[in-house]
């Protein structure tokens, strides 16, 4: 199990689900990866966290009422100084969505919009370090943003977060860039102005592992879920797309050999 203790500075450590149904995602979750759930607290607004064989892997916000914004994963890189992320965000064309706020001991938080208007979370961990396990089955597997502003989302992510990047794919049909530390691969930015329907705006995406992508779909609309896109190969492994009974989309990534190491 690819497990750690910590994560590397601009690197995702942390996704969780705002939803509309707190119990039905609760127990969607918990049926369909094996999930447990554990409350964090009246404090804490409702929000509690799912954990994989005892390790945290995500977290889940209930809707407050009359909130505006749709039930959605979000993804949170580490920082180690929230405020000072933030303020370099505003400072290469993004926008605060949420200043810089402590959660109790457990890390400050904040959350902003990159220059192609993805919502983007900020960690600075404390007691809570982030997920524990990645790019196992039941896990956040991979992580990557769409944006119709292609190359200024890549200049955002590498002027705040650090992120060293490569291209894999400059063609109309495929624009893609990788971030990296070192050999590990971080997340990826895909240039979605071709095909992301009117309407849907810029979006972080989040990919969990499983050791079959097919069973699992099965199991998704068994649980009252839906398949977005049936799975199919890539060289990065057998992906598909679904949504939770709530109608967020996810990804799944079943790896094989042709899939490249991730950041562990």
């Amino acid at each position: 199990m690819p497990t750690r203790d910590t994560a590397p500075a601009g690197a995702p450590c942390w996704v969780d689900l705002l939803t509309s149904d707190p119990e039905r995602s609760r127990d969607f979750y918990r049926q369909l990866f094996g999930w447990t759930a554990t409350e964090s607290g009246e404090e804490f607004g409702g929000y509690f966290n799912f954990a994989k064989d005892g390790v945290l892997v995500a977290g889940a916000m209930p809707k407050e009422a009359g909130m505006e914004a749709p039930d959605t994963w979000s993804v949170y890189l580490a920082t180690d100084d929230a405020q000072k992320t933030i303020e370099a965000a505003t400072a290469h064309g993004g926008q605060v969505m949420l200043p810089a706020m402590a959660v109790g001991d457990l890390g400050t938080m904040g959350m902003v919009a990159d220059p192609g208007g993805a919502a983007i979370g900020v960690w600075q961990p404390g007691q809570h370090k982030g997920f524990g396990v990645v790019a196992e089955a039941g896990a956040p597997g991979w992580f990557e943003v769409y944006t119709r502003d292609y190359e200024a989302t890549i200049a955002f992510y590498r002027d705040v977060f650090g992120w060293e990047t490569q291209t894999v794919g400059d063609t109309p049909e495929f624009r893609y860039t990788l971030a990296q530390r070192g050999s590990d691969q971080l997340a990826g930015i895909m240039d979605g102005s071709g095909f992301l329907p009117e309407g849907v705006p810029a979006h972080w995406v989040v990919y969990f592992g499983t050791e079959d992508a097919d069973a699992t779909l099965a199991k998704i609309t068994s649980l009252g879920g839906s398949v977005v896109m049936p799975a199919e190969d890539t060289p990065y492994g057998r992906l598909a797309e679904a949504a939770d009974p709530t109608g967020v989309h996810f990804k799944l990534v079943a790896p094989n050999e042709a899939m490249p190491a991730r950041e562990s």
